[in-house]
């Protein structure tokens, strides 16, 4: 057995043991990844259908006194006029970045929402006809939310775990989540090896691992070069005998 061919066999052998329960972890996610349908995922199948409704012009109040009576402040980046729960809102983006929903009629300030407003939000939102669970505000972001800020999550009791979070700035869905998503979420967890923000695709573990199992690949590769020279050789020296 020459030098090359012993360590070919011990990088192969002992790389193999190193990083052979990730390749398994990276075959099976791929696997669930292309199994389960990524609008099922996503929560897709169980959003209400927009409905297009004309935007009520009638009564509005000019955006500098809505302003004004909802006390705001200064720093605006930009102002949208937009239907929201069937009244006419604007809505504002400060330079900070933060939002706030002003009734365009009113001048009342409708942010952050409370529970019922994030409760209707959710149910505008939701196609299915389950019945609500519990709704929960939350200061900071939950391992499953995962977006700066606080959120108002609203249950559904669907059999499907399914969970909206509204935004109490925006006034908007921010997020959906299902249990086809955490059961996704796990083994993308898994894949790219990023156990705690379960984002970072770039992660120095799971470049790591990926240089190891080229490098398992490829001594696999001179592995089978070696060996099957080594059958040629015996065969070719077999038929000399023979001769």
């Amino acid at each position: 057995m020459t030098a090359l061919l012993r360590w070919t066999i011990r990088v192969h052998k002992w790389l193999a043991l190193a990083v052979g329960i990730q390749i398994i972890l990276w075959v099976t996610g791929g696997v669930v990844m292309s199994v389960i349908p990524i609008e099922r995922v996503r929560g897709e199948h169980n959003i209400a259908p927009a409905i297009d409704r004309p935007l009520a012009l009638d009564g509005l109040m000019p955006l500098d006194a809505a302003i004004r009576a909802a006390d705001i402040g200064e720093g605006i980046r930009s102002v949208t006029l937009e239907t929201w729960l069937d009244r006419p809102v604007y809505s504002l983006v400060r330079l900070d970045g933060g939002h706030d929903l002003i009734d365009a009629r009113s001048g009342e300030r409708l942010t952050p929402l409370d529970r019922d407003t994030a409760q209707a939000v959710a149910l505008r939102d939701y196609a299915g006809r389950a019945d609500i669970g519990p709704v929960e505000y939350f200061e900071t972001p939950t391992w499953e939310y995962r977006r700066a800020g606080p959120a108002w999550r609203i249950s559904f009791s669907d059999g499907e775990g399914t969970r909206l979070y509204v935004d109490p700035q925006t006034g908007l869905v921010s997020a959906r989540r299902n249990d086809a998503w955490r059961f996704y979420d796990f083994f993308w967890m898994l894949h790219i090896m990023d156990y705690k923000a379960r984002e970072n695709f770039n992660n120095p573990l799971v470049i790591t691992a990926a240089a190891l199992a080229l490098v398992t690949v490829l001594a696999g590769l001179v592995l089978l070069v070696l060996r099957l020279q080594r059958l040629v050789r015996m065969e070719l020296a077999r038929r000399r005998a023979a001769v």
